[in-house]
């Protein structure tokens, strides 16, 4: 497809999977994401693939496993609560280094909490998604059209480190309508040696295991992906800048969240307030670096999340204290106006300038 065609997320989202070589998709339905569920079971019986709604969000998880074994793409998606099921099984992908792409339409909590967006799963995406040591590339889209660019970039950077993807999506951008580009040119494939497809008798056989009943040889797999992970936050870290090259007031902002905060900030500048966003595309690798350099020129930071407040501390760390940092925040299913970051980022104008 070359020309941009109307699209909710959800479906944008779900097309460019299989466009990356996506054949299988295991999942189960929940409200704001059955959408690429039901995407999914429509196309992919049409292309030769696998559609299979699982009998529970834990069973389709470990179907993930075994589909990633076989050195296939695979995906699944859910909202929040039906992530939190997946959690046992994302630690499992990550102990047997398999690559997957995992989708989180977010929606708010805790418990059943409501159907209205919400990006309250910050926390579980980038510091608890399962037990262990291990982290998950997690990718941020802003837009129906980062919504399928974010699925093919998620697929290639799940393939070449060997790891789990996660788009961390919510309800609004799931939802939501806009034209998309889906032409994405040459998509990236990747070798899998390792994966267990049969010898053929003409190799050793591969195994593919999370136990390892020696600690030191846990440790020392520990440590191996700790490297890779170094290696991800050195080279793929990912944001976008918005009016920051004069900016006096930074507004940290991700998801739909960002989107209102670009409107905030424009209000900001015909008010003679010079405010500019960097938005996260990557919540991990977090962009420390980017928000330290942003700290020695601006005076102040406004963090705006749909949450109680969750990203806010990975910004205070990554600055280390250097600038008073304000919360903007809805819950619940609420979402602020720009007016709402507006008043935010005056307050933080006025604290800054005495800084």
């Amino acid at each position: 497809m070359s020309d941009k065609v109307l699209m909710k997320g959800n479906e944008a989202l779900a097309e460019a999977a299989i466009m990356a070589g996506c054949r299988h998709y295991l999942g189960y339905p929940i409200t704001p994401q059955t959408e690429v569920a039901a995407y999914m079971s429509k196309r992919l019986p049409k292309i030769g693939g696998t559609f299979l709604q699982a009998e529970s969000e834990i069973a389709a998880i470990n179907m993930v496993i075994g589909v990633s074994a076989a050195g296939k793409r695979v995906m699944t998606s859910s909202s929040s609560p039906g992530i939190a099921l997946k959690s046992e099984g994302l630690s499992y992908l990550a102990g047997c280094d398999l690559p997957a792409l995992v989708v989180n339409v977010q929606r708010g909590g805790p418990g059943l909490g409501g159907i209205q967006p919400s990006q309250s799963d910050y926390f579980q995406a980038t510091r608890s998604a399962g037990h262990g040591d291990f982290r998950m590339i997690v990718l941020a889209p802003s837009s129906v059209q980062e919504m399928a660019d974010l699925t093919i970039k998620g697929f290639e950077l799940a393939d070449k480190y060997r790891m789990t993807a996660m788009i961390l999506s919510d309800g609004i951008l799931g939802q939501m309508m806009e034209p998309v580009q889906l032409n994405f040119g040459d998509i990236k494939q990747h070798d899998k040696p390792w994966a267990v497809t049969g010898t053929g008798c003409q190799r050793e056989k591969n195994v593919i295991s999370s136990l390892y009943l020696k600690p030191e040889q846990l440790e020392d797999k520990n440590r191996e992906r700790y490297l890779r992970y170094a290696a991800i936050e050195e080279n793929e870290t990912m944001v976008e800048e918005y009016q920051m090259d004069d900016a006096d007031v930074c507004v940290v902002a991700y998801g739909a969240a960002a989107r209102i905060s670009k409107n905030a900030i424009d209000l900001a500048r015909e008010k003679g307030i010079k405010a500019g966003l960097i938005r996260p595309i990557t919540l991990w690798p977090f962009p420390k670096q980017i928000l330290r350099s942003a700290a020695e020129r601006v005076s102040a930071f406004v963090v705006t999340e749909l949450s109680m407040g969750q990203m806010i501390e990975d910004v205070e760390l990554a600055i280390r204290c250097m600038r008073p940092v304000l919360l903007c925040n809805r819950t619940g299913g609420m979402v602020m106006t720009p007016e709402e970051v507006l008043e935010k980022i005056e307050k933080a104008y006025s604290i800054g300038g005495t800084v």
